[in-house]
């Protein structure tokens, strides 16, 4: 089905696929982040929040999201494809907190980040403008967000093609593999919408959607796999393609999914599939 999701608020999981914010150089930003566990993921941050009362920082009430480019930000040299799952969820609301998430469909999103030090908080190497983010126009609608649901069968890839050559960006990962998944990330994500404290590269999230008036729906990017080594040391140049790619592991091959990457061209109801090209 078609994605329509001009008006939902949209975040991101950082640290939620064991290994990538040590490939991104951003672990050494979560050292003073008390987690759970070693697994834990380290915080949710904000990508686009549509505010209605102007307390929300301006950058963030701009519309990042594209099905088909990626605008390179001006002044920026590393930026890379974040190969993601993105899940829709239904949130009900019990006074001024989150009570509970029901997850409605998923797709392929490209949480594009700019990798540079200093960085006082995650949301400023997300959002720099229209088109700095990717979201497949394909969502696929989940039957149960739990052991032995439609997201079981799903893996996600990642490309990046340039000068006609296709190169696997991200591991080839199952979507269930990631730290945390299903009743333990909602529930996750339900104490961190409602209570993460503005301390060093996180925010306070609650005031956000509270400035929204309580978004009845959220898009979150719920972490970024872990690089190949091309992926990790290759940055996004002006005119290459970006793919994201979360398909049933049970019906198609990674084979058969490099071969429709190498085409551009992805046909088939049960694949959401973003491709972008990369413009300075």
């Amino acid at each position: 089905m078609k994605c329509e999701l001009d008006n939902f608020a949209s975040f991101g999981v950082a640290g939620n696929f064991t290994g990538h914010l040590e490939q991104a150089g951003e672990a050494k930003d979560f050292e003073n982040i008390a987690t759970k566990d070693t697994t834990a993921p380290k915080a949710i941050f904000p990508t686009f929040i549509p505010d209605q009362d102007g307390t929300t920082p301006a950058f963030l009430t701009t519309y990042p999201f594209s099905f088909e480019e990626i605008i390179f930000p001006t002044g920026e040299e590393k930026v890379q494809i974040e190969p993601e799952c993105a899940v829709l969820f239904q949130a009900s609301w019990k006074d001024d907190k989150i009570a509970s998430l029901k997850a409605l469909s998923f797709c392929a999103s490209n949480d594009c980040s700019i990798r540079k030090e200093g960085a006082k908080k995650i949301s400023v190497k997300k959002n720099w403008g229209q088109c700095s983010k990717g979201i497949s126009n394909n969502c696929i609608k989940i039957d149960s967000f739990s052991k032995g649901g439609i997201l079981d069968r799903y893996r996600i890839a990642s490309f990046l093609i340039r000068d006609g050559k296709l190169f696997e960006y991200g591991e080839d990962s199952r979507v269930k593999d990631y730290s945390y998944i299903y009743e333990e990330l909602s529930a996750w994500m339900i104490d961190h919408f409602n209570n993460q404290a503005d301390q060093g590269p996180q925010e306070n999230i609650g005031k956000y959607l509270l400035s929204a008036n309580k978004p009845e729906k959220l898009l979150v990017s719920i972490g970024a796999t872990r690089y190949t080594e091309f992926g990790k040391n290759n940055f996004l140049k002006n005119g290459d393609f970006a793919a994201v790619v979360l398909y049933p592991e049970d019906k198609y091959s990674k084979e058969e999914i490099k071969k429709m990457a190498e085409s551009q061209n992805f046909s088939h109801s049960d694949i959401s599939a973003l491709i972008q090209k990369v413009i300075l």
